[in-house]
């Protein structure tokens, strides 16, 4: 797959091939990776910037846009590692201790702990004590598949390195396979009453309610804040974000609530009904237990531009399996790639958390198309994206170059 494709992968192929908007990426320095980390991310970001482009044209009052949108590869692939420079202080560590890869009989597992119940789900699973050592010697006389299963079941996150190969055999990774990189749905139509935005803030004036956690939802969410979006994200009383929330959380604004609760539902509710564009990261169904079923939000607002985020995609067997950009590496062979085409004696995965945010540039690039079919139409939509599907667009393209490298010093 060439940059084009990438660059068609991502929905901004039309534009470019009838000269309405054109794609010019400057600067070529890449991420070092098996994969065309920096090009495909670059691919994501000239998406939103040409819906961006599209919803300023559609603002101004002008049918079509036509010019030059530019995208820098070397900011795109720095913006994956962080915006944030440190001066006299350094960020949290983004890694819980016992979270890592560990070895197993027959292969290579990763546990993802940095959520107490994740951490207390595998903990309880593996029956040690809770230290690298113990959970190493457990896991090296265990199958990996049997324990990354039981995790799942019991309320924790772990993958199981497979290969790309095993991958695409896997009854899973034929689902995700099929399904399409979003999933779009129209909904009721109804009058548009809120003017809102201009060609320099086109965002400006729409209200999203952000329900999404680490990472991929927080990126998308914090881009439509950067075109003028009034972003406001709702978090459990109890959840923080040490490693990631001084990053992700620019230009929104940040309230706690217990959904689990009756006073906490009627909060989310309330805000839910007076949102344009609702982002959120939960799976098939976890949202009735917030008091969000799909016929209360229809109730509540119907027509609004739905937005959402899943780790294993939608269909499937693992389709309520939690995951995250780590895990999913490991599941669909990407960390297995790294490691035998790098010659590694372990599991090698992309440089950045790039499912994560490429995802997220897809999800903003949706929500701000669905906006201007909402403002032309009066017709709300309803759009899913996956972390592993995102995974299958990688993996059909290009190898990375690994002569090149960037440097998070060279932010400065």
């Amino acid at each position: 797959m060439s940059f084009q494709s990438f660059i068609e992968t991502f929905g901004v192929g039309p534009e470019v091939e009838s000269g309405q908007v054109q794609v010019e990426v400057v600067g070529n320095e890449s991420l070092p990776s098996v994969y065309d980390v920096s090009g495909f991310a670059t691919a994501a970001m000239a998406g939103v910037a040409t819906a961006t482009a599209r919803l300023s044209a559609f603002l101004g009052g002008v049918a079509a846009t036509s010019g030059v949108v530019k995208v820098d590869q070397r900011l795109t692939s720095l913006w994956m590692t962080s915006s944030i420079a440190p001066q006299g202080w350094e960020m949290p560590s983004p890694w819980d201790d016992l979270a890592g890869d560990y070895r197993t009989r027959d292969g290579w597992i990763r546990l993802h702990t940095n959520a107490k119940a994740h951490r207390a789900a595998a903990l309880n699973v593996l029956g040690c004590a809770p230290t690298k050592d113990a959970i190493a010697a457990v896991l090296a006389e265990s199958s990996g598949d049997e324990l990354e299963t039981a995790i799942h079941q019991g309320g924790g996150v772990a993958g199981n390195m497979r290969s790309a190969a095993e991958w695409s055999s896997h009854p899973h990774g034929q689902a995700i396979a099929r399904e399409p990189l979003v999933h779009s749905t129209l909904t009721q139509a109804i009058p548009l009453f809120r003017l809102a935005g201009t060609p320099q803030r086109p965002l400006a004036g729409v209200r999203v309610l952000d329900l999404t956690k680490v990472l991929a939802g927080p990126v998308a969410t914090r881009t439509l804040a950067m075109l003028g979006a009034d972003v406001i994200r709702v978090d459990a009383a109890d959840w923080a974000e040490p490693s990631v929330s001084q990053d992700t959380t620019v230009g929104k604004r940040c309230v706690h609530t217990d959904a689990r609760t009756p006073d906490g539902q009627s909060q989310l509710q309330q805000l839910f009904r007076s949102a344009d564009i609702f982002v959120h990261g939960y799976g098939p169904g976890a949202l009735d237990r917030l008091g969000l079923t799909s016929d209360r939000r229809e109730e509540l607002n119907p027509g609004i531009v739905e937005v959402s985020l899943d780790a294993y995609g939608y269909s499937g067997p693992w389709k309520h399996r939690r995951g995250f950009d780590s895990v999913v590496q490991m599941s669909c062979g990407i960390a297995a790639a790294g490691m035998t085409q790098l010659g590694n004696d372990r599991p090698t995965p992309l440089p950045v958390q790039a499912l994560d945010h490429v995802t997220g540039y897809l999800m903003a690039a949706t929500a701000i198309n669905a906006w201007i079919q909402k403002r032309e139409t009066g017709c709300g939509s309803s759009h899913r994206t996956s972390l592993a599907r995102t995974a299958v667009a990688l993996m059909a393209g290009p190898a990375g170059d690994l002569a090149a490298e960037i440097h998070p010093a060279r932010l400065d």
